[in-house]
């Protein structure tokens, strides 16, 4: 039905951590390391469901909200530091970078969209290697809230030029899939993160859930992403 197909470009929103990239485990170990050094001591379970929150919201879920805000800026320092020891070690998940330029040759603008900082997120970003193939970038830096509100998303609709209706976005934590809910964007979920389970994703608002990069790719024909592609409306 002609009402069934959105005219103009479509967009492929994707986060990068644990979703892209094998990052999850890393910036737990991280964030574990610098919250004992502050004297705090944060089991890793936790942490790991926090990851995908920006360092605003995660260090309300971990350190309390009535904590001593005056060392924030030293924690998430600590935290830049332990994780960039692992830079040069960065690995995507499998067909990750087949994933994105595949999404781009069917012609939607693929816009990373990500609550780590400019600097990390352009790290992940060349360790991906599908630059390319990349119509934009859009990070913590560039917006007030970080996810689970909806700034990203919404900044990431922006660069793509798109309305939310013509794009999807593919992200591995139930904050990634709040986000885009607020945002009016059908959100897909993947389980390679690992923090948290495929119920827990659709209950988030996941249209569908994969397993991983990998799988949406297998079944990307399938899937809201391909509808998006093929013309018609991804829900």
């Amino acid at each position: 039905m002609a009402g069934d197909r959105p005219s103009g470009p479509s967009a492929a929103l994707f986060d990068i951590d644990g979703t892209l990239m094998d990052t999850v485990q890393l910036h737990t170990v991280a964030w574990w390391e610098a919250l004992r050094q502050s004297g705090r001591t944060v089991g890793m379970t936790d942490i790991q469901r926090a990851i995908g929150m920006g360092s605003d919201h995660l260090l309300d879920a971990l350190a309390g909200e009535d904590r001593d805000r005056s060392g924030d800026s030293g924690l998430s320092a600590a935290h830049d530091a332990l994780y960039a020891q692992f830079w040069s070690r960065l690995s995507p998940l499998e067909h990750a970078a087949d994933l994105v330029r595949t999404c781009a040759a069917r012609g939607m603008r693929v816009v990373l969209a990500s609550s780590a900082s400019g600097k990390e997120a352009d790290v992940m970003i060349s360790a991906l290697d599908a630059g390319d193939a990349v119509h934009a970038v859009t990070t913590a830096d560039d917006v007030g809230s970080s996810k689970p509100a909806p700034d990203i998303v919404r900044q990431a609709l922006d660069r793509a030029g798109v309305p939310a209706e013509r794009a999807v976005f593919v992200g591995d934590a139930v904050w990634d899939l709040q986000s885009a809910r607020m945002a009016g964007v059908t959100g897909l979920g993947v389980l390679a993160g690992g923090g948290f389970s495929r119920e827990e994703l659709l209950d988030a608002g996941a249209a569908r859930v994969y397993r991983s990069p990998a799988d949406l790719l297998d079944h990307l024909d399938d899937s809201p992403l391909g509808r998006l592609s093929a013309g018609e409306l991804p829900r």
